[in-house]
């Protein structure tokens, strides 16, 4: 399965010990799909039933839709 996600980050996102949680432990989203990048939100359980050979375009809230394929623009 794969996945296209959009993001309009332009830089990175300091750390500092108020982003780690009672465990003492951060979570690193790697799904795409986190409102709390880089931090996990919990967002990747809308990924639990994707399929296999099919390609996801997310469009926020949990909607999704199937496409042919990424495709990158050329430089």
């Amino acid at each position: 399965m794969a996945r296209e996600v959009t993001h309009e980050a332009t830089g990175p996102k300091p750390i500092d010990e108020d982003d780690f949680g009672d465990d003492g432990k951060a979570y690193i989203c790697q799904c795409g799909l986190s409102d709390d990048r880089p931090f996990c939100d919990g967002s990747h359980r809308a990924v639990a039933d994707e399929e296999d050979g099919v390609v996801y375009k997310y469009e926020g809230e949990g909607r999704r839709r199937e496409i042919e394929e990424i495709r990158y623009a050329e430089e």
